[in-house]
């Protein structure tokens, strides 16, 4: 078929690579794409993804928006003390 399109050039593995990797992008988790590939480890799943250009700079553009976020104390955050008197105290 590849031939009759003239993309004689493609091969069956590149057409899989391409495949996850669209996959992987519209969100589709790594252990179901596992499956779909019919790989036996999640390890040689990730070999078979390449994500373009955008999805680094997007990535990226993520961890700057996180980085340069407000900062917060570390661990749970505890709810004030319920002015009824209740000593139940929730954690977020």
């Amino acid at each position: 078929m590849v031939m009759e399109l003239g993309l004689e050039h493609l091969r069956r593995p590149d057409l899989r690579h391409t495949g996850l990797t669209w996959m992987a992008d519209a969100g589709v988790p790594l252990h179901v794409l596992r499956k779909i590939a019919g790989h036996g480890s999640l390890t040689t799943t990730q070999r078979y993804l390449h994500p373009d250009r955008r999805s680094i700079e997007l990535a990226g553009e993520a961890l700057s928006a996180h980085l340069s976020g407000p900062r917060q104390a570390p661990g749970p955050a505890v709810v004030p003390q319920d002015p009824s008197g209740r000593r139940l105290r929730l954690v977020r």
